[in-house]
C-alpha cells in the first residue's frame, strides 16, 4: 500500500489530516518540516504527499523542485490558505515537474473532500495493479525494429460538429503494437523517437497509414479529413510540400483530405524555413493546423505569422473550463479569437456533456476527446462510423 506522507508545519492540521488519512486505510508519516521528510527519504513514485505550500524553512513550491531533483514521481495534494491562483500556479510547476495532481484544496481543509480523493487514489492504484501496468523502457533500437516490422498502428479519435453532432473528421494517434508487452501509447517512445532521430520516419509511417485509411474510407462514402501531426524534423524538409503532394496523388486524394497539425514548439527556431515550408502547404490547398494552442510562450505571435486556418484549443484548459474560472475564460478567448481571425477551432479534452454544452454555447465550431469516443482502432473505425 502506498504511504501517504503529510508536510505542514502546523501540529493540530497534521494531527487532524492524519485522522483522515488512517479513516481511508492508508499509513501517514507526518513531517512538521520538509527537510527531515527529504532527510529520511522514504518516498517512491507511488506515493502520496499532502504538501501545505505556505511553510518556513522549506515551502512547497521548493519542495516541489526537490522532488524533481530526486526523480520522483510521486502524487500530491497540495493545502494552501492563499487564493486559488497561488495554487493553480503550484499545480502547473509540479506537472511540469512530472508530478502527478490528485487534488488542490484551499484551508480550512474540507476532509470531506480530501477523504473522496484519498478513496478515489486508493480505486486508481488498485486497476493499475490489477492490469499488470509494466514500466517498459524501450532501446532505439527496439523503436526502430518496430517501425521497421509494421508494429506502429493507428487509432483514430473522432472530431464531431458540437452543434450537429455529425463528424467533420478524425485525428490519427500512433501506437506500437509490441509483441511482448502489448499495446503501447505514444508517451512510451515518442521522447525517445525525439531524442534519436527517428520522427520523421515515423511521421511518413503515420501519413501514409493514415492515407490507405483515407482510401478505405471514400470506398464506403465517408468524406471528412484526417489530422496528422508533422515534426519538427520534417517540418525543415523544404521538400516537403511536394513530397506530401505526391503521397496524396499516388492515393488518389485531395489536399482537402488532410489536415496538418503543428505545435508551436515545433516551429521554434526554424521559423524562416517553417514559415516557407507552411505557406506552400496552405497553397496547395492543405488546412493548416496549430496544435495544444494556448500552452506556449508565442502563440499570438505564430498566428500572426504562419497560415493556421484551424486552431485546436489545448485540453488541459477544457477539461477544466467547468471547475476553473481563469480556464474558461482561456477557452472563450480561443474561441472568439479564431472566429475574428476567420479560422475553425477544435476543442480537445471533451469529456463530459457539460463541457460540451458550454463549448456549444461559446460557439465553438468541432469537439473531439472521450466524451465523443476515444481513439478508435483503425480495425474497427469504420464499424464505429456505421453506427454514428
Amino acid at each position: 500500500m502506498a504511504e501517504v506522507f503529510i508536510i505542514d508545519d502546523d501540529s493540530q492540521t497534521v494531527e487532524m489530516l492524519a485522522e483522515v488519512v488512517s479513516m481511508t486505510g492508508f499509513e501517514s508519516r507526518n513531517y512538521l518540516d520538509a527537510n527531515l521528510f527529504f532527510q529520511e527519504n522514504k518516498f517512491n513514485d507511488q506515493s502520496i504527499i499532502l504538501l501545505d505550500l505556505n511553510m518556513p524553512n522549506m515551502d512547497g513550491v521548493e519542495v516541489i523542485r526537490e522532488l524533481s531533483n530526486h526523480k520522483c514521481r510521486a502524487s500530491l495534494i497540495l493545502m494552501s490558505g492563499y487564493d486559488m491562483g497561488v495554487l493553480h500556479s503550484a499545480e502547473k510547476l509540479a506537472l511540469e515537474h512530472g508530478l502527478q495532481i490528485i487534488k488542490s484544496l484551499t484551508k480550512p481543509i474540507n476532509l470531506t473532500e480530501l477523504m473522496t480523493s484519498l478513496i478515489s487514489q486508493q480505486s486508481k492504484a488498485k486497476v493499475s495493479r490489477s492490469r499488470n501496468i509494466i514500466d517498459f523502457q524501450p532501446t532505439p533500437e527496439e523503436l526502430s525494429e518496430a517501425m521497421h516490422d509494421d508494429q506502429l498502428l493507428l487509432h483514430y479519435q473522432p472530431q464531431v460538429d458540437v452543434t450537429k453532432g455529425i463528424i467533420r473528421g478524425a485525428e490519427a494517434l500512433v501506437r506500437w503494437q509490441h509483441p511482448i508487452h502489448g499495446l503501447l501509447p505514444p508517451i512510451t517512445f515518442i521522447s525517445l523517437a525525439e531524442e534519436y532521430g527517428l520522427m520523421d520516419e515515423l511521421t511518413f509511417i503515420v501519413l501514409d497509414k493514415s492515407l490507405k485509411q483515407l482510401v478505405n474510407l471514400h470506398k464506403y462514402d465517408h468524406y471528412f479529413p484526417v489530422s496528422v501531426n508533422v515534426s519538427a524534423e520534417s517540418i525543415k524538409s523544404i521538400r516537403l510540400p511536394e513530397i506530401i503532394s505526391e503521397k496524396l496523388q499516388e492515393n488518389n486524394l485531395q489536399p482537402k483530405d488532410l489536415t496538418l497539425e503543428v505545435t508551436e514548439s515545433v516551429l521554434m527556431g526554424e521559423l524562416v524555413t517553417s514559415l516557407d515550408i507552411l505557406t506552400r502547404l496552405r497553397m496547395r490547398g492543405f488546412s493548416l493546423s496549430i496544435d495544444d494552442f494556448g500552452t506556449g510562450f508565442s502563440s499570438l505571435s505564430m498566428l500572426h505569422k504562419i497560415p493556421f486556418n484551424e486552431l485546436k484549443v489545448d485540453s488541459s484548459f477544457v477539461m477544466q473550463m467547468t471547475k476553473d474560472a481563469d480556464a474558461f475564460a482561456i477557452v472563450k478567448t480561443c474561441v472568439v479569437l479564431a472566429k475574428e481571425l476567420n479560422m475553425q477551432v477544435v476543442a480537445e479534452g471533451v469529456e463530459t456533456q457539460e463541457i460540451h454544452d458550454k463549448l456549444s454555447d461559446l460557439g465553438c465550431n468541432i469537439a473531439q476527446g472521450y466524451h465523443i469516443a476515444r481513439p478508435i482502432p483503425a480495425t474497427d473505425f469504420m464499424d464505429w462510423l456505421s453506427e454514428h
